[in-house]
């Protein structure tokens, strides 16, 4: 019995012993695991689980999905002097996790400001006249700017997009009033074509008066025949009219 009670108390001790010199790591499918060996980096670890001496090896999890960044309204300038904030978001994934946890301390505020400085340098090229016409250009000229840097610290960019564009009240007032201009002007020409329209087909309508007489008596009795039954109009006759004379039945 004693035997058996040492036994066990030997195994509890091996295993809790075990427990305590290694560590369980697990990596999971969309994760990466990057192990270490007394401080040196060795390689890159799949999908799975590992064993490894407390005292000697370290793994670190990083994770491979693709993120979300936002950076928040920025105070710009644009090149014709305009204060605006602008926001910012991007999409972005880990594609090389022994670059991005090796050359910088936090990748992801390293990104941030990447796209700060490439938000400030390209508003500051554009009037604010075309930011406003350009929105979309505006992500683009950011893409290409920050793309390469976010691979040197081993991130894929996959969109920048122009979140939203906030200018001071008294400028917002201003361009109200210019596009309330516009929208007036492009009334004011639509009116404009219409009453051209009708006025030419009234000149084209006199015309064909000029050149066919016959068109008003016909267009004058259309108007009082037009929606009335029943009634009796009577016409008077030029001078110039002649009635035929009718032949009387069985003369010569």
């Amino acid at each position: 019995m004693e035997i058996l009670v040492v036994g066990f108390l030997a195994l509890l001790t091996a295993v809790v012993g075990y427990r305590i010199l290694f560590s369980r790591i697990v990596v999971r499918e969309f994760e990466a695991g990057l192990l270490y060996r007394n401080g040196q980096f060795k390689r890159r670890l799949a999908a799975g689980a590992y064993r490894v001496l407390r005292s000697r090896s370290e793994i670190t999890v990083v994770d491979l999905r693709r993120r979300l960044a936002v950076v928040p309204g920025q105070e710009v300038l644009s090149s014709d002097n305009v204060g605006l904030k602008v926001s910012v978001t991007a999409v972005f994934e880990i594609v090389a996790p022994e670059k991005a946890a090796h050359s910088v301390q936090d990748y992801t505020q390293a990104l941030h400001a990447a796209i700060q400085l490439g938000l400030r340098s390209a508003v500051g090229a554009s009037k604010i006249d075309e930011l406003l016409e350009q929105r979309l250009e505006l992500g683009k000229k950011l893409m290409g700017s920050v793309a390469p840097e976010a691979d040197a610290l081993g991130l894929k960019v996959h969109s920048i997009e122009i979140r939203d564009v906030m200018f001071p009240g008294e400028l917002k007032k201003i361009f109200a009033e210019v596009v309330r201009a516009q929208k007036e002007g492009q009334a004011a020409l639509e009116r404009a074509r219409g009453e051209t329209a009708a006025l030419r087909s009234l000149a084209n309508a006199a015309k064909m008066l000029e050149d066919n007489p016959a068109l008003m008596n016909l267009r004058a009795l259309q108007s009082m025949t037009a929606g009335s039954s029943g009634n009796t109009f009577v016409l008077g006759l030029p001078g110039s009219f002649v009635p035929l004379e009718r032949k009387p039945s069985g003369g010569p």
